[in-house]
């Protein structure tokens, strides 16, 4: 069974730094490219960044170019997604996604979706 297990979210305050990191059972991560996605309440997914699975190309959403970081450790099978400056209006609920995309920002191209991890950011 497929797993993928976000982990690092909480509360910070608006300006402050959070790095999520996303792991996976049930599925070799390194050999996939990986996603990050935010949803608010009531709304629907938002593409935020994506990682190829050698971690040669990057995707950025251009909300968060230049404050967001998407990086991965294959040794250790792990994605992770370093936020700075953050907004209180991304208080989200953080997913993180595996697949073989043929467009990396494209949601329906993930197959493989983590519970999602809720990051809170004070005004």
């Amino acid at each position: 069974q497929v797993q993928l297990v976000e982990s690092g979210g909480g509360l910070v305050q608006a300006g402050g730094s959070l790095r999520l990191s996303c792991a996976a059972s049930g599925l070799t991560l390194s050999r996939y490219t990986v996603g990050w996605f935010r949803q608010a309440p009531g709304k629907g997914r938002e593409f935020v960044a994506a990682i190829s699975w050698s971690g040669g190309s990057t995707w950025y959403a251009d909300s968060v170019k230049g404050r967001v970081t998407i990086s991965r450790d294959n040794a250790k099978l792990t994605v992770y997604l370093q936020m700075s400056s953050l907004r209180h209006r991304e208080e989200d609920v953080y997913y993180c996604a595996a697949g073989y995309t043929g467009n990396a920002r494209i949601e329906s191209d993930y197959p493989y979706w983590g519970q999602g991890n809720q990051v809170n950011v004070s005004s």
